[in-house]
């Protein structure tokens, strides 16, 4: 759920508040089981807003959507530790952290108080200079190795519950998206859930010479290859198509053939 005027495929659609009322019950009843709420735009060379401003967008909604829909998990996509402990304390159920603590150092912190699930993702920089050429010396190695030290950090804080996100699209090039993709099992050895986000992103338009609208199919695709390589959690624009992935997915794994 973007409360932003300018995200990559559906800013402006849902920043007014009945607008996010509505489209936070369209998704719920077509099977979504987190509803992923941001107000901080994270595309590429997005502009960068005040933590006030961020707050204004973000609160009064959530404020109501919890009202509304007071059984539904509500993750907040944030990177400032004020807005994690504001939401939470309204009753939001899990911090979603694109910068993994990198652009609020006191987020691991906040979280381990707050006793939360926290998405911890991979980002190179930050949105508006991740895709100035990012460089790996191996986008694989070096991301698990980032994590690795990431998760060190928060279990000697005390933070019990992480997600892990490679973060595609999030300081990477196209190869090195699909290498991620090839390779997101290998991140299975960390034992944490992992997300998936890669819902008409460029690394699918981009390749296929299309735009985020014409690329649900693609979509699609990568959302099956991330499940088949352990994804847990897919973050996604189209909740019923992501919902039939899943129930074609989990029927192929739990076949005898």
């Amino acid at each position: 759920l973007n409360l932003t005027p300018d995200s990559f495929y559906d800013g402006g659609r849902y920043d007014a508040l009945q607008q996010a009322l509505e489209r936070t019950g369209e998704m719920l009843d077509s099977g979504a089981a987190i509803i992923d709420i941001g107000a901080y735009s994270s595309r590429p060379n997005a502009r960068h807003i005040s933590l006030e401003e961020e707050a204004a967008r973000l609160l009064p909604v959530l404020k109501q959507l919890l009202r509304d829909y007071p059984h539904a998990v509500f993750s907040i996509d944030t990177f400032r530790s004020e807005i994690a402990v504001k939401s939470v304390e309204l009753g939001a159920h899990i911090i979603n952290d694109i910068s993994g603590g990198n652009m609020d150092k006191a987020m691991f912190h906040r979280i381990a108080g707050l006793q939360v699930p926290y998405i911890l993702m991979h980002m190179q920089g930050t949105p508006q200079n991740m895709q100035n050429k990012p460089v790996y010396k191996d986008v694989v190695a070096d991301i698990y190795q980032y994590f690795e030290k990431k998760i060190k950090k928060l279990e000697e804080l005390g933070v019990k519950d992480v997600i892990l996100d490679v973060g595609f699209g999030f300081g990477k090039t196209l190869k090195q998206n699909y290498q991620l993709l090839q390779n997101l099992s290998r991140f299975q050895k960390l034992n944490k859930p992992l997300l998936a986000g890669m819902s008409r992103k460029s690394m699918l338009y981009k390749l296929l010479d299309k735009t985020p609208e014409t690329s649900l199919y693609a979509t699609g695709v990568v959302n099956t290859v991330a499940l088949m390589h352990g994804a847990d959690i897919l973050r996604v624009h189209d909740v019923k198509e992501a919902v039939d992935t899943v129930k074609i997915y989990t029927m192929l794994k739990n076949t005898d053939l």
